[in-house]
């Protein structure tokens, strides 16, 4: 046999040998069982618990509220932290008896913490403006410009490769 002919073989050989490692240490039946899983029973939801629960974490809320000055009570930045609080309680508390969240009731219980707490917080109607020509006119231009450069570059290219075959 050539030189050749002798590394060619070696390298499928190689390549044979490679493939079969591979393919044992990644098969799926080696390493797990075939046998269906019998899922574990979920616990219901124990509603009227989540109910007393979510009331704790908003009494927490309304007294950690009564620090801050009611002013403020529309300026995120002075209570982010203590809604935040009060967003994880309720979450703990509705995976501690067993729901999913958010769920109905706690939803309807942050919406009555809302309405308590930011009912007056109204945000200023914006008025939107259309910006200025020159503005508006690049606005419009760049994506245009883009698409024919792209378009120029695609025939082009095409051209050349015909060019080269």
């Amino acid at each position: 046999m050539e030189t050749h002919e002798c590394a060619v073989l070696k390298l499928f050989v190689v390549g044979i040998l490679v493939n079969v490692w591979m393919m044992k240490g990644l098969s799926a039946a080696d390493g797990f069982s075939t046998e269906p899983t019998v899922p574990r029973p979920k616990k219901p939801c124990n509603e009227s618990q989540l109910q007393w629960e979510v009331e704790v974490c908003g009494e927490y809320f309304k007294r950690d509220m009564a620090q801050i000055d009611p002013q403020h009570w529309c300026n995120l930045t002075h209570f982010i932290s203590e809604y935040h609080l009060f967003t994880l309680c309720t979450e703990t508390k509705s995976q501690f008896v067993h729901c999913y969240w958010p769920n109905p009731l706690v939803e309807t219980y942050i919406i009555h913490i809302h309405k308590h707490f930011f009912s007056n917080c109204t945000m200023e109607h914006i008025v939107w403006v259309d910006p200025p020509e020159k503005t508006l006119t690049i606005l419009i231009l760049i994506p245009v410009f883009l698409t024919m450069a792209m378009i120029a570059l695609v025939v082009w290219c095409s051209k050349r490769s015909d060019n080269l075959a």
